[in-house]
């Protein structure tokens, strides 16, 4: 016999980003509830708990009753499925940081099957739009696995599939059980534990120590405008800049934050800079070559080769995509207060030693810029 159908108010979708099913339509004595999934975090690394998609719905035990025909067959149609959550890579959004403050979106379940063979209706879809260069990592354990890279715009990736919705007992009908009383409860929606990892995407990355002039450097090239200030950490966050050159040519460069020595560990947020790095084609050691800093700009350049030797991304095995493996220059920046040319000469020799294409600038002259982009053109085309 068909139970009374019931309808419950539907929960609106918020906009939070913890993903729970949601009562939709209930038919046949449909109802439920999800469970709650928050992110934390910065604007670039965003984590993610409990269960994700929407459950399907309930199969209906319904049989055929009309005028004159007393004894009808089954009509319990099946339920729908429940809501699925896609992550979609968008060109509008810049940072994961709505995740932060809205972590809680409620996919909802599909509805029950009715009688006369009525499907439920379907939950409806969830696509949440994250920064291209989005990185999706399953926790299993206490690890974490890279799920999906949403590298490019439109990218549409399934992070949690809804539940399937159960048979009615039309579906259990023979020839020798013509009056079935089975029907199947809906599946239940994905349950993951999921982190998002923003990392930039970018031809050239611009590392070093503070106060080097990273900043002042990309302002000058591009019409990125960073924090510039006379001080250590002034820049907190990666910026990117679009440097373009004639007949048409461009590339992106990325100025991350200054590291330190240990950043390879964590220090000074060093981790969570270096990651930016691991898109980019080629990396630029940005050294001050003035006596402000009262550093040798030589031994700047190799602890930043150390850090970059020592650090390993934790999707990554330890002896792959080694950031200190990546094509690289050198800029010896702060050429018009050079007051000890000993000091560039130093590091010129050292260079040369290596290997290694030195460029004397200015980022505030403009001085020694125009070769110093040429050369960048080539790395990135090779």
């Amino acid at each position: 016999m068909l139970g009374q159908l019931v309808r419950r108010p539907s929960l609106g979708l918020s906009t939070l980003l913890a993903l729970a099913s949601t009562p939709g339509r209930n038919g046949c004595g449909c109802s439920g509830a999800g469970d709650r999934q928050e992110f934390w975090g910065d604007v670039h690394h965003q984590s993610l708990d409990g269960k994700l998609a929407g459950d399907g719905g309930r199969g209906c035990l319904s049989f055929r009753r009309e005028k004159f025909i007393p004894r009808g067959g089954p009509d319990g149609g099946d339920g729908g499925n429940g809501g699925s959550i896609f992550l979609v890579a968008s060109s509008h959004v810049n940072t994961l940081i709505k995740y932060r403050f809205h972590p809680e979106y409620r996919a909802r379940k599909g509805s029950h099957g009715e009688g006369s063979n009525r499907t439920g209706r379907n939950g409806i879809d969830i696509e949440l739009e994250v920064p291209t260069g989005t990185t999706v990592l399953e926790q299993i354990n206490e690890d974490y696995h890279q799920l999906v890279d949403l590298t490019k715009v439109g990218q549409r990736a399934l992070i949690a599939r809804g539940g399937k919705g159960g048979r009615g007992n039309a579906r259990f009908a023979t020839s020798t059980n013509q009056a079935p009383r089975r029907t199947e409860p809906g599946q239940p929606g994905e349950d993951r534990r999921l982190k998002l990892k923003l990392k930039l995407l970018a031809d050239v990355g611009l590392v070093g120590f503070p106060n080097v002039g990273k900043s002042t450097l990309i302002a000058r090239l591009s019409a990125a405008r960073p924090k510039i200030a006379n001080y250590p950490f002034t820049t907190l966050s990666p910026n990117l800049g679009v440097v373009t050159l004639s007949d048409d040519r461009d590339f992106v460069m990325a100025d991350v934050p200054g590291l330190v020595k240990g950043a390879h560990r964590g220090l000074g947020l060093g981790q969570q800079f270096l990651s930016h790095l691991e898109r980019t084609k080629v990396l630029v050691h940005v050294v001050d070559v003035s006596s402000e800093s009262g550093r040798d700009p030589v031994h700047d350049f190799e602890i930043i080769c150390q850090e970059l030797e020592l650090f390993v991304p934790p999707t990554t095995e330890k002896n792959d995509n080694r950031l200190s493996e990546r094509p690289k220059l050198v800029v010896a920046n702060k050429i018009d207060v050079l007051d000890e040319p000993d000091r560039l000469a130093r590091l010129s020799k050292n260079m040369a030693e290596r290997g290694i294409l030195l460029f004397p600038v200015s980022a505030i002259t403009g001085e020694g810029l125009p070769a110093l982009v040429e050369a960048l053109w080539q790395m990135i085309k090779e």
